[in-house]
């Protein structure tokens, strides 16, 4: 005998489906967390390897946040032997998809070792070309003396060479190397 249709009975159906769905959706969360928390973490590590000298510590355990024009922004300091040997800063700036994040290393005496990109929705065979490897756009940074180099674009008057048909994204990975490049120099006046 089947269920007469009505609005209470529809009503008592659609709170039990959306009760399973809720409780399923939190188990999948719950058990997944403490993995996907992990992976941010380990992108995290493998990103401060990248940008700076070789290192000795554990640099995303002494990280620190450092204040700029009202932003904060988070460094993580490599050391060799207790001395330091660079930061890697992280920095982003709005690409032409929304954020580009991107983790910057500069030496302790104030060189670019090498910038990596974290995170971005770039337009994939465009502004996506930051991701790929051996870019010559993002090469270009690597070892780059910015108090020797305007960071900008050519086209806005700089010294850094734009991805081709991609100078939003282009512009927007520069200002965020930039800014790292500040935050540097605040670190120093520390």
């Amino acid at each position: 005998m089947a269920l007469e249709s009505t609005v209470k009975n529809m009503f008592m159906s659609l709170t039990v489906i959306c009760l399973v769905c809720s409780a399923l959706l939190g188990g999948a969360y719950a058990i997944t967390k403490d993995k996907i928390d992990q992976a941010g973490v380990d992108k995290q590590n493998e990103a401060i390897a990248r940008v700076v000298p070789e290192f000795d510590n554990v640099p995303s355990e002494e990280m620190f946040e450092v204040e700029l024009e009202g932003k904060k922004y988070t460094v993580y300091p490599a050391s060799l032997s207790g001395e330091t040997v660079g930061y890697a800063i992280n920095a982003s700036a709005t690409g032409f998809s929304g954020p580009v994040v991107i983790m910057v290393g500069i030496t302790a005496d104030g060189r670019i070792f090498n910038t990596v990109p974290v995170s971005h929705a770039e337009t994939p065979g465009l502004g996506a070309k930051i991701s790929e490897e051996g870019n010559a756009f993002v090469a270009q940074f690597e070892g780059l003396d910015p108090s020797a180099t305007v960071l900008k674009v050519r086209k806005d008057g700089g010294d850094i060479d734009a991805i081709t048909a991609s100078t939003i994204t282009s512009r927007a990975y520069t200002a965020a190397v930039e800014t790292a490049w500040l935050v540097f120099n605040k670190i120093k006046e520390m």
